[in-house]
């Protein structure tokens, strides 16, 4: 090969890596969902437009309402709090009270479109008390 063929393939294999390292790049993008507290969330609001994100914060006691298609409830950090309408059937550990992460974004009138709820629990395992459950069972 002379030095010309050597350098245009070099040249070559460089635009390809670059090529392709920008697109990866843009695949990877897309598929990141921010996560935010409701106060970031409710102050950059408007700079959020539609964007996908997670919203992470303390269901508000008293404020959960099933819907026809889902629930709606208010969600807070004890800063900030947001109207979440979450569409699809909530996890069986969700309930009033519980720290939960919800993926979604903001709808047009300033509610929160959810369509995934993530609960958060211990992390300490407490097995089923045996002995309890067979006396439960025998009366």
């Amino acid at each position: 090969m002379t030095r010309r063929t050597r350098a245009l393939v070099a040249a070559g294999c460089c635009v390809a890596a670059i090529v392709a390292i920008v697109v990866l790049a843009a695949v990877l993008s897309e598929n990141v969902v921010y996560f935010r507290t409701v106060a970031e969330a409710v102050r950059t609001r408007s700079d959020q437009g539609y964007a996908r994100f997670r919203l992470a914060g303390e269901v508000v006691s008293g404020s959960l309402v099933e819907t026809a298609t889902g629930v709606r409830f208010e969600l807070t950090d004890g800063k900030a709090t947001a109207e979440v309408l979450h569409r699809g059937d909530p996890p069986e550990l969700f309930e009033e009270g519980a720290p939960v992460v919800c993926e979604g974004r903001w709808g047009k009138g300033g509610t929160f479109e959810s369509d995934r709820i993530l609960i958060h629990h211990g992390n300490e395992y407490r097995p089923p008390d045996v002995d309890a459950e067979k006396a439960a069972r025998s009366k």
